[in-house]
């Protein structure tokens, strides 16, 4: 193990590379200064050029940070990943066919990392199938220059599965918060854990090197052993970064590390709005007990929503991320948690939830077709990714799927137990053919699984190859605010109920009471 400079780090990354950087979302473990050392030295001399670079989770602050460091034309040959939302320089690269890109489920590029570090040849799983993933339907591809094949059909005792292969890593960037002097890394302050062992491990036994950034040092053999999350035996060089971020947000807050938890009165609410209405309804399909998982987007609400209506303690919030009870964040530091009670490595995380962990999953939508089919992933010029979608709405027990009901403008008033639409959105979101199959709903119904989706004004459920609707908002017209901003026409319930009332006023729902009726 060598101690090096940023720069003197990157020196050792030849052209041609396959680079795998660590972390996630809004700088959470993310080796930025390496990155931006890299960045630099590619400007003034042109190397290393054509690199293939690999990100589990998005990264960046979607100006220039994180995975946006490798925009520069010629830089960057591919890009494997599970979301690009947080860098549109790269989506701007994939658009034009200057890389070959590639978005694949977030906890397959997780668990991966432990195949790659074994030799197996590659990941074997049911995750995919039936979405653009499964090489039917694209293979995970968002570019046309994206050729090779890197998902494959096959059969084990009759069953189909899709193998994920295996993919050569050359260079590990990766991060933690403390070092010794024999290259023992541990976490301590680090928002969140990911796959650091794991990717370590896969870069040396392809022969490549490791590169950690921490932010201090600690004298040889005063790190507790049980801290260590990337032993020294696995580290090449270590770059140090004594204003290293906990993420591009917040410089340090001990409640994200679990160093502390912080008063629930402290937990930011939601504001009275259109957004808090959505997640007010989905978090009514919470049971006591019940093990859930908050998706990005509008369902990361729901956490807030569980605070206000003091149910926190009744339930077990999770993220894939590793979070296990809690309080997922929302907003710049999504992705991170408060008071939880369990964080383990992201390969971990998923492998509970593929294996049916989850009671109920809360993810968004953005596009659903006649079947209840959902796509999240692209929009024309837009990519998004995946993130971990497909891990978590195909496997969970039950998926609610919320958000507005149009988007681009939509205004509305509420406030008297009902729901009035001041302006209608200008984007349709139950349209007749969506760009990319995230969810299959039919899959899922021949497994036995359900899907609700939850809007501001009425909820469907997925049921026999087709959505139904089953409840309207007070003050909602359903021929004019519903069924005429759809492309198809949906099955309506016999039995139509009107969504409850609570939702459409601003104080708390008392949700609590209700729950305890159900034990």
């Amino acid at each position: 193990m060598q101690l090096v400079s940023a720069e003197e780090a990157v020196q050792h990354i030849p052209t041609g590379a396959h680079v795998l950087v660590s972390g996630s979302g809004g700088g959470h473990a993310v080796p930025e200064k390496v990155l931006e050392a890299l960045e630099a030295r590619y400007l003034e001399s042109g190397a290393p050029g054509a690199l293939t670079l690999i990100h589990v989770v998005g990264i960046g602050d979607r100006v220039a940070t994180g995975a946006a460091r490798f925009r520069h034309e010629g830089m960057l040959k591919r890009s494997i990943t599970s979301a690009l939302i947080d860098s549109p320089p790269l989506i701007a690269l994939a658009t034009a066919d200057k890389i070959e890109s590639y978005t694949l489920p977030q906890g397959v590029l997780s668990q991966i990392m432990r195949d790659l570090a074994a030799g197996r040849p590659g990941l074997i799983t049911r995750t995919g199938l039936h979405t653009f993933i499964d090489p039917r339907h694209g293979g995970g591809r968002q570019s046309p220059s994206a050729r090779e094949d890197l998902v494959e059909l096959i059969t084990i005792d009759g069953k189909e599965y899709l193998r994920f292969k295996p993919f050569p890593i050359t260079v590990a960037i990766l991060r933690g918060t403390t070092a010794d002097e024999d290259g023992n890394v541990s976490m301590e302050q680090e928002a969140i854990f990911g796959e650091m062992l794991a990717s370590a491990q896969a870069a040396r036994r392809n022969g490549g090197i490791v590169i950690v950034q921490v932010k201090r040092m600690a004298k040889r053999g005063t790190l507790p052993a049980k801290s260590v999350k990337i032993p020294g035996i696995l580290v090449d060089y270590l770059v140090v970064d004594p204003d290293q971020r906990q993420t591009y947000a917040t410089d340090y807050n001990p409640a994200y590390a679990g160093e502390i938890k912080a008063p629930l009165h402290a937990l930011k609410r939601l504001p009275f709005d259109v957004r808090k209405i959505v997640a007010r309804r989905a978090a009514m399909e919470i049971v006591p007990g019940a093990i859930l998982n908050l998706g990005a987007g509008i369902s990361t609400g729901i956490s807030a929503v569980c605070t206000e209506e003091a149910i926190l303690d009744e339930i077990v919030l999770t993220n894939e991320q590793g979070f296990i009870g809690g309080a997922p964040l929302t907003g710049p530091d999504s992705g991170a948690s408060q008071n939880y009670d369990a964080i383990v490595d992201q390969p971990s995380q998923f492998d509970f939830y593929d294996g049916g962990g989850l009671d109920v999953a809360f993810l968004s939508f953005a596009e659903v077709d006649p079947a209840g089919n959902v796509n999240i992933s692209r929009f024309g010029s837009k990519i998004v990714g995946v993130g971990g979608f497909i891990n978590i709405s195909q496997n969970a027990r039950k998926v609610v799927f919320s958000g507005t009901f149009t988007s681009g403008g939509l205004e509305i008033a509420a406030g008297d137990g009902a729901l009035r639409i001041v302006q209608e959105g200008r984007h349709r979101k139950f349209v007749e053919r969506i760009e990319q199959v995230c969810y299959s709903a039919p899959f899922a119904q021949s497994e036995g699984r359900e899907a609700l989706f939850v809007t501001e004004r009425c909820v469907f459920r997925a049921v026999d190859g087709q959505l139904e609707l089953i409840e309207v908002a007070p003050g909602i017209d359903v021929e004019k605010h519903i069924l005429s901003l759809m492309a198809f026409h949906p099955r309506v319930a016999p039995q139509l109920r009107e969504m409850d009332a609570r939702l459409f006023r601003p104080e708390p729902m008392g949700l609590a009471a209700g729950l305890q009726k159900t034990r």
